[in-house]
Protein backbone atom coordinates (compact mmCIF):
# COMPACT_ATOMS: atom_id res chain seq x y z
CA UNK A 1 0.00 0.00 0.00
CA UNK A 2 1.24 3.47 -0.82
CA UNK A 3 2.12 5.90 1.85
CA UNK A 4 -0.51 8.43 2.76
CA UNK A 5 0.58 12.03 2.41
CA UNK A 6 1.33 13.73 5.67
CA UNK A 7 -1.42 16.06 6.82
CA UNK A 8 -1.00 19.77 6.20
CA UNK A 9 -0.25 22.24 8.98
CA UNK A 10 -3.88 23.29 9.34
CA UNK A 11 -5.09 19.65 9.66
CA UNK A 12 -2.35 18.81 12.12
CA UNK A 13 -3.11 21.88 14.17
CA UNK A 14 -6.80 20.93 14.23
CA UNK A 15 -6.03 17.35 15.37
CA UNK A 16 -3.69 18.65 18.04
CA UNK A 17 -6.38 21.01 19.28
CA UNK A 18 -8.85 18.11 19.56
CA UNK A 19 -6.38 16.07 21.61
CA UNK A 20 -5.80 19.00 23.96
CA UNK A 21 -9.54 19.47 24.31
CA UNK A 22 -9.96 15.82 25.31
CA UNK A 23 -7.24 16.07 27.94
CA UNK A 24 -8.46 19.43 29.27
CA UNK A 25 -12.26 19.42 29.41
CA UNK A 26 -12.27 22.87 31.03
CA UNK A 27 -10.40 24.42 28.13
CA UNK A 28 -13.60 25.92 26.78
CA UNK A 29 -13.79 28.10 29.88
CA UNK A 30 -10.49 29.73 29.04
CA UNK A 31 -10.55 33.17 27.44
CA UNK A 32 -10.09 33.16 23.65
CA UNK A 33 -6.64 33.72 22.26
CA UNK A 34 -5.65 37.24 21.37
CA UNK A 35 -5.85 38.15 17.67
CA UNK A 36 -2.08 38.66 17.66
CA UNK A 37 -1.61 34.98 18.64
CA UNK A 38 -3.66 33.90 15.64
CA UNK A 39 -1.57 35.99 13.26
CA UNK A 40 1.62 34.76 14.96
CA UNK A 41 0.73 31.18 14.08
CA UNK A 42 0.17 32.15 10.47
CA UNK A 43 3.35 34.19 10.34
CA UNK A 44 5.43 31.28 11.67
CA UNK A 45 4.09 29.05 8.92
CA UNK A 46 5.63 31.41 6.35
CA UNK A 47 8.74 32.05 8.43
CA UNK A 48 10.08 28.58 9.38
CA UNK A 49 13.52 30.00 10.11
CA UNK A 50 12.13 32.46 12.71
CA UNK A 51 13.84 35.40 11.02
CA UNK A 52 11.05 37.79 11.91
CA UNK A 53 10.44 38.62 8.24
CA UNK A 54 8.48 37.15 5.35
CA UNK A 55 8.71 38.02 1.71
CA UNK A 56 6.03 40.17 0.11
CA UNK A 57 5.28 37.26 -2.21
CA UNK A 58 4.38 35.04 0.75
CA UNK A 59 2.43 37.91 2.25
CA UNK A 60 0.38 38.19 -0.92
CA UNK A 61 -0.25 34.43 -0.84
CA UNK A 62 -1.45 34.70 2.76
CA UNK A 63 -3.78 37.55 1.88
CA UNK A 64 -5.21 35.57 -1.02
CA UNK A 65 -5.86 32.56 1.20
CA UNK A 66 -7.56 34.68 3.88
CA UNK A 67 -9.35 37.10 1.59
CA UNK A 68 -12.76 36.00 2.86
CA UNK A 69 -11.87 37.23 6.35
CA UNK A 70 -10.84 40.70 5.20
CA UNK A 71 -12.87 43.66 4.07
CA UNK A 72 -12.39 44.02 0.30
CA UNK A 73 -11.09 47.57 0.52
CA UNK A 74 -8.57 46.70 3.25
CA UNK A 75 -7.41 43.78 1.16
CA UNK A 76 -6.66 46.22 -1.66
CA UNK A 77 -4.75 48.46 0.70
CA UNK A 78 -2.71 45.57 2.08
CA UNK A 79 -1.90 44.32 -1.41
CA UNK A 80 -0.86 47.85 -2.38
CA UNK A 81 1.38 47.92 0.67
CA UNK A 82 2.99 44.65 -0.35
CA UNK A 83 3.73 46.14 -3.77
CA UNK A 84 5.31 49.23 -2.20
CA UNK A 85 7.89 47.42 -0.07
CA UNK A 86 11.23 48.20 -1.69
CA UNK A 87 13.18 45.58 0.31
CA UNK A 88 10.69 42.82 -0.55
CA UNK A 89 10.09 41.89 3.09
CA UNK A 90 7.51 42.58 5.78
CA UNK A 91 8.36 42.41 9.49
CA UNK A 92 6.31 40.57 12.09
CA UNK A 93 4.99 43.65 13.93
CA UNK A 94 3.96 45.33 10.65
CA UNK A 95 2.29 42.07 9.66
CA UNK A 96 0.28 41.91 12.92
CA UNK A 97 -0.69 45.57 12.68
CA UNK A 98 -1.84 45.20 9.11
CA UNK A 99 -3.78 41.99 9.59
CA UNK A 100 -5.36 43.43 12.76
CA UNK A 101 -6.46 46.48 10.73
CA UNK A 102 -4.08 48.87 12.47
CA UNK A 103 -2.44 51.58 10.42
CA UNK A 104 1.27 50.98 10.97
CA UNK A 105 4.27 53.11 10.10
CA UNK A 106 4.81 50.95 7.02
CA UNK A 107 1.30 51.70 5.84
CA UNK A 108 1.81 55.40 6.43
CA UNK A 109 4.98 55.29 4.37
CA UNK A 110 3.11 53.51 1.59
CA UNK A 111 0.48 56.25 1.65
CA UNK A 112 3.16 58.92 1.38
CA UNK A 113 4.85 57.22 -1.54
CA UNK A 114 1.75 57.73 -3.65
CA UNK A 115 2.61 55.01 -6.15
CA UNK A 116 -0.01 52.42 -5.31
CA UNK A 117 -2.42 51.17 -7.95
CA UNK A 118 -5.89 50.21 -6.77
CA UNK A 119 -7.22 47.56 -9.09
CA UNK A 120 -10.96 47.59 -8.45
CA UNK A 121 -13.58 50.24 -9.08
CA UNK A 122 -13.74 53.40 -7.04
CA UNK A 123 -15.81 53.51 -3.87
CA UNK A 124 -18.08 56.08 -5.51
CA UNK A 125 -19.16 53.54 -8.14
CA UNK A 126 -20.36 50.86 -5.72
CA UNK A 127 -24.08 50.12 -5.77
CA UNK A 128 -26.55 48.65 -3.31
CA UNK A 129 -25.43 50.65 -0.28
CA UNK A 130 -27.88 51.44 2.48
CA UNK A 131 -28.48 54.94 3.82
CA UNK A 132 -25.78 54.86 6.51
CA UNK A 133 -23.22 53.44 4.08
CA UNK A 134 -24.00 56.16 1.56
CA UNK A 135 -23.62 58.79 4.29
CA UNK A 136 -20.21 57.44 5.31
CA UNK A 137 -19.13 57.30 1.66
CA UNK A 138 -20.33 60.88 1.16
CA UNK A 139 -18.33 62.07 4.19
CA UNK A 140 -15.24 60.26 2.89
CA UNK A 141 -15.46 62.01 -0.47
CA UNK A 142 -16.18 65.37 1.15
CA UNK A 143 -13.08 65.33 3.35
CA UNK A 144 -10.41 62.95 1.98
CA UNK A 145 -8.50 63.51 -1.29
CA UNK A 146 -7.08 59.98 -1.79
CA UNK A 147 -9.08 56.95 -2.85
CA UNK A 148 -7.03 54.58 -0.71
CA UNK A 149 -7.79 56.67 2.39
CA UNK A 150 -11.47 56.85 1.49
CA UNK A 151 -11.72 53.06 1.27
CA UNK A 152 -9.86 52.57 4.53
CA UNK A 153 -12.11 55.08 6.28
CA UNK A 154 -15.27 53.58 4.75
CA UNK A 155 -14.41 50.13 6.12
CA UNK A 156 -13.05 51.34 9.47
CA UNK A 157 -15.73 53.84 10.55
CA UNK A 158 -18.09 52.44 13.19
CA UNK A 159 -19.67 55.64 14.57
CA UNK A 160 -18.18 54.73 17.94
CA UNK A 161 -17.59 57.24 19.33
CA UNK A 162 -20.00 59.52 17.45
CA UNK A 163 -19.01 63.14 16.62
CA UNK A 164 -19.78 64.21 20.16
CA UNK A 165 -17.51 67.25 20.41
CA UNK A 166 -19.14 69.45 17.77
CA UNK A 167 -22.64 68.33 18.75
CA UNK A 168 -22.00 69.03 22.44
CA UNK A 169 -20.49 72.48 21.78
CA UNK A 170 -23.40 73.37 19.50
CA UNK A 171 -26.03 72.27 22.02
CA UNK A 172 -24.33 74.26 24.79
CA UNK A 173 -24.20 77.37 22.61
CA UNK A 174 -27.89 77.07 21.76
CA UNK A 175 -28.80 76.42 25.40
CA UNK A 176 -26.90 79.48 26.66
CA UNK A 177 -28.45 81.62 23.93
CA UNK A 178 -31.98 80.55 24.83
CA UNK A 179 -31.32 81.12 28.51
CA UNK A 180 -29.99 84.61 27.85
CA UNK A 181 -32.84 85.34 25.48
CA UNK A 182 -35.40 84.49 28.15
CA UNK A 183 -33.58 86.34 30.94
CA UNK A 184 -33.01 89.45 28.80
CA UNK A 185 -36.34 89.26 27.01
CA UNK A 186 -34.53 89.77 23.72
CA UNK A 187 -33.38 87.33 20.99
CA UNK A 188 -32.38 89.65 18.11
CA UNK A 189 -29.22 91.73 18.66
CA UNK A 190 -29.00 90.71 22.28
CA UNK A 191 -25.69 92.56 22.46
CA UNK A 192 -27.57 95.89 22.46
CA UNK A 193 -29.21 95.05 25.78
CA UNK A 194 -27.63 97.05 28.64
CA UNK A 195 -27.20 93.93 30.80
CA UNK A 196 -25.66 91.75 28.06
CA UNK A 197 -21.98 92.46 28.80
CA UNK A 198 -22.50 91.91 32.51
CA UNK A 199 -22.48 88.15 31.86
CA UNK A 200 -19.43 86.47 33.39
CA UNK A 201 -18.76 84.48 30.19
CA UNK A 202 -18.08 87.47 27.90
CA UNK A 203 -14.48 88.50 27.28
CA UNK A 204 -13.99 92.12 28.29
CA UNK A 205 -10.59 93.90 28.19
CA UNK A 206 -11.04 95.39 31.62
CA UNK A 207 -11.58 91.87 33.01
CA UNK A 208 -8.81 90.15 31.01
CA UNK A 209 -7.20 88.77 34.18
CA UNK A 210 -10.15 86.36 34.45
CA UNK A 211 -8.58 83.75 32.18
CA UNK A 212 -11.72 81.65 31.63
CA UNK A 213 -13.21 84.47 29.55
CA UNK A 214 -10.72 83.75 26.73
CA UNK A 215 -12.67 80.50 26.14
CA UNK A 216 -16.16 80.95 27.56
CA UNK A 217 -17.04 83.87 25.28
CA UNK A 218 -18.03 81.28 22.63
CA UNK A 219 -21.25 80.61 24.55
CA UNK A 220 -22.42 84.22 24.16
CA UNK A 221 -23.71 85.37 20.77
CA UNK A 222 -24.69 88.84 19.62
CA UNK A 223 -28.11 87.65 18.45
CA UNK A 224 -29.99 84.86 16.74
CA UNK A 225 -28.54 85.87 13.34
CA UNK A 226 -25.02 85.49 14.78
CA UNK A 227 -25.77 82.14 16.40
CA UNK A 228 -27.60 80.80 13.34
CA UNK A 229 -24.72 81.26 10.90
CA UNK A 230 -22.16 79.85 13.32
CA UNK A 231 -24.28 76.80 14.13
CA UNK A 232 -24.94 76.06 10.45
CA UNK A 233 -21.25 76.27 9.56
CA UNK A 234 -19.97 74.20 12.45
CA UNK A 235 -22.55 71.46 11.94
CA UNK A 236 -22.21 71.25 8.15
CA UNK A 237 -18.41 71.38 8.22
CA UNK A 238 -17.37 70.43 11.74
CA UNK A 239 -19.41 67.24 12.17
CA UNK A 240 -18.16 65.52 8.96
CA UNK A 241 -14.59 66.55 9.80
CA UNK A 242 -14.94 65.07 13.28
CA UNK A 243 -16.38 61.84 11.84
CA UNK A 244 -13.17 61.45 9.81
CA UNK A 245 -10.45 62.99 11.97
CA UNK A 246 -11.87 62.38 15.45
CA UNK A 247 -12.79 64.63 18.36
CA UNK A 248 -9.18 65.15 19.50
CA UNK A 249 -7.96 66.68 16.25
CA UNK A 250 -11.08 68.72 15.54
CA UNK A 251 -11.29 69.85 19.16
CA UNK A 252 -7.65 70.94 18.97
CA UNK A 253 -8.27 73.10 15.88
CA UNK A 254 -11.52 74.51 17.28
CA UNK A 255 -10.11 75.43 20.71
CA UNK A 256 -6.91 76.81 19.15
CA UNK A 257 -9.06 79.05 16.95
CA UNK A 258 -11.13 80.19 19.92
CA UNK A 259 -8.07 81.12 21.99
CA UNK A 260 -6.36 82.77 19.02
CA UNK A 261 -9.51 84.80 18.40
CA UNK A 262 -9.74 86.34 21.87
CA UNK A 263 -5.97 86.90 22.07
CA UNK A 264 -5.95 88.56 18.64
CA UNK A 265 -8.64 90.97 19.85
CA UNK A 266 -6.63 91.71 22.99
CA UNK A 267 -3.69 92.70 20.78
CA UNK A 268 -5.30 94.37 17.75
CA UNK A 269 -8.59 95.76 19.14
CA UNK A 270 -7.69 96.34 22.74
CA UNK A 271 -10.79 98.18 23.96
CA UNK A 272 -13.47 95.86 22.56
CA UNK A 273 -15.20 92.86 24.14
CA UNK A 274 -15.57 89.50 22.35
CA UNK A 275 -18.57 87.19 21.95
CA UNK A 276 -19.46 84.26 19.70
CA UNK A 277 -17.84 81.05 18.49
CA UNK A 278 -16.61 82.50 15.20
CA UNK A 279 -12.94 81.99 16.08
CA UNK A 280 -13.35 78.23 16.33
CA UNK A 281 -15.83 77.99 13.45
CA UNK A 282 -13.63 79.99 11.09
CA UNK A 283 -10.62 77.85 12.04
CA UNK A 284 -12.45 74.67 10.97
CA UNK A 285 -14.04 76.11 7.83
CA UNK A 286 -10.88 77.82 6.58
CA UNK A 287 -8.82 74.66 7.20
CA UNK A 288 -11.37 72.59 5.27
CA UNK A 289 -11.55 75.03 2.35
CA UNK A 290 -7.76 75.32 2.20
CA UNK A 291 -7.51 71.52 2.19
CA UNK A 292 -9.92 71.33 -0.76
CA UNK A 293 -7.99 73.97 -2.72
CA UNK A 294 -4.62 72.28 -2.04
CA UNK A 295 -5.98 68.89 -3.13
CA UNK A 296 -8.36 70.12 -5.81
CA UNK A 297 -7.70 67.33 -8.32
CA UNK A 298 -8.07 64.59 -5.72
CA UNK A 299 -11.25 65.91 -4.09
CA UNK A 300 -14.15 64.11 -5.76
CA UNK A 301 -16.96 65.69 -3.73
CA UNK A 302 -19.96 66.71 -5.76
CA UNK A 303 -20.67 70.41 -6.30
CA UNK A 304 -17.40 71.39 -4.61
CA UNK A 305 -17.44 74.79 -6.31
CA UNK A 306 -20.99 75.42 -5.12
CA UNK A 307 -20.15 74.22 -1.61
CA UNK A 308 -17.13 76.51 -1.42
CA UNK A 309 -19.19 79.41 -2.70
CA UNK A 310 -21.94 78.82 -0.10
CA UNK A 311 -19.39 78.54 2.71
CA UNK A 312 -17.61 81.72 1.62
CA UNK A 313 -20.91 83.60 1.29
CA UNK A 314 -22.00 82.54 4.80
CA UNK A 315 -18.61 83.50 6.24
CA UNK A 316 -18.67 86.85 4.43
CA UNK A 317 -22.19 87.63 5.66
CA UNK A 318 -21.28 86.79 9.24
CA UNK A 319 -18.00 88.73 9.06
CA UNK A 320 -19.74 91.71 7.44
CA UNK A 321 -22.32 91.72 10.21
CA UNK A 322 -19.52 91.70 12.80
CA UNK A 323 -17.69 94.63 11.15
CA UNK A 324 -20.92 96.65 10.90
CA UNK A 325 -21.78 95.96 14.53
CA UNK A 326 -18.28 96.89 15.74
CA UNK A 327 -18.44 100.37 14.23
CA UNK A 328 -22.13 100.93 14.88
CA UNK A 329 -22.76 103.45 17.70
CA UNK A 330 -22.75 101.55 20.96
CA UNK A 331 -25.92 101.21 22.99
CA UNK A 332 -23.86 101.59 26.18
CA UNK A 333 -21.07 104.12 25.59
CA UNK A 334 -18.15 104.38 26.12
CA UNK A 335 -17.84 100.60 25.71
CA UNK A 336 -17.85 99.61 22.00
CA UNK A 337 -19.71 96.68 20.47
CA UNK A 338 -17.87 93.32 20.22
CA UNK A 339 -14.84 93.06 17.93
CA UNK A 340 -14.60 91.23 14.60
CA UNK A 341 -10.86 90.47 14.92
CA UNK A 342 -11.59 87.05 16.47
CA UNK A 343 -12.73 85.90 13.01
CA UNK A 344 -9.30 86.73 11.58
CA UNK A 345 -7.54 84.88 14.39
CA UNK A 346 -9.59 81.79 13.62
CA UNK A 347 -8.75 81.99 9.91
CA UNK A 348 -5.04 82.28 10.71
CA UNK A 349 -5.19 79.11 12.80
CA UNK A 350 -7.19 77.27 10.15
CA UNK A 351 -4.83 77.89 7.23
CA UNK A 352 -1.76 76.98 9.27
CA UNK A 353 -2.30 74.51 12.10
CA UNK A 354 -5.66 73.32 10.80
CA UNK A 355 -4.42 72.42 7.32
CA UNK A 356 -1.69 70.18 8.76
CA UNK A 357 -4.16 68.43 11.06
CA UNK A 358 -6.66 67.72 8.26
CA UNK A 359 -4.06 66.77 5.68
CA UNK A 360 -2.48 63.98 7.71
CA UNK A 361 -5.40 61.58 8.01
CA UNK A 362 -4.76 59.05 10.82
CA UNK A 363 -1.03 59.75 10.77
CA UNK A 364 0.93 60.77 13.83
CA UNK A 365 1.18 64.53 13.84
CA UNK A 366 4.26 64.29 16.06
CA UNK A 367 6.16 62.86 13.08
CA UNK A 368 5.40 65.87 10.87
CA UNK A 369 8.03 68.65 10.85
CA UNK A 370 5.50 71.19 9.57
CA UNK A 371 3.25 70.35 12.51
CA UNK A 372 5.97 71.35 14.98
CA UNK A 373 6.72 74.54 13.06
CA UNK A 374 3.09 75.69 13.30
CA UNK A 375 2.83 74.59 16.95
CA UNK A 376 5.92 76.67 17.70
CA UNK A 377 4.44 79.66 15.84
CA UNK A 378 1.15 79.33 17.73
CA UNK A 379 2.96 79.01 21.07
CA UNK A 380 5.05 82.12 20.36
CA UNK A 381 1.88 84.05 19.47
CA UNK A 382 0.11 82.95 22.68
CA UNK A 383 3.10 83.90 24.85
CA UNK A 384 3.42 87.25 23.08
CA UNK A 385 -0.29 87.96 23.59
CA UNK A 386 -0.12 86.98 27.26
CA UNK A 387 2.79 89.36 27.93
CA UNK A 388 1.06 92.02 25.84
CA UNK A 389 -2.02 91.75 28.05
CA UNK A 390 0.13 92.05 31.16
CA UNK A 391 2.29 95.02 30.16
CA UNK A 392 0.99 96.79 27.04
CA UNK A 393 -2.01 98.53 28.58
CA UNK A 394 0.21 100.20 31.17
CA UNK A 395 3.04 101.04 28.78
CA UNK A 396 0.65 102.54 26.23
CA UNK A 397 -1.30 104.32 28.98
CA UNK A 398 -4.47 103.09 27.31
CA UNK A 399 -7.75 104.28 28.77
CA UNK A 400 -10.14 101.35 28.91
CA UNK A 401 -13.91 101.64 29.20
CA UNK A 402 -15.24 100.74 32.63
CA UNK A 403 -16.12 97.10 33.23
CA UNK A 404 -19.76 96.20 32.66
Amino acid sequence: MGEHPSPGPAVAACAEAERIEELEPEAEERPPAAPEDHWKVLFDQFDPGNTGYISTGKFRSLLESHSSKLDPHKREVLLALADSQADGQIGYQDFVNLMSNKRSNSFRQAILQGNRRLCSKALLEEKGLNLSQRLIRHVAYETLPREIDRKWYYDSYTCCPPPWFMITVTLLEVAFFLYNGVSLGQFVLQVTHPRYLKNSLVYHPQLRAQAWRYLTYIFMHAGIEHLGLNVVLQLLVGVPLEMVHGATRIGLVYVAGVVAGSLAVSVADMTAPVVGSSGGVYALVSAHLANIVMNWSGMKCQFKLLRMAVALICMSMEFGRAVWLRFHPSAYPPCPHPSFVAHLGGVAVGITLGVVVLRNYEQRLQDQSLWWIFVAMYTVFVLFAVFWNIFAYTLLDLKLPPPP
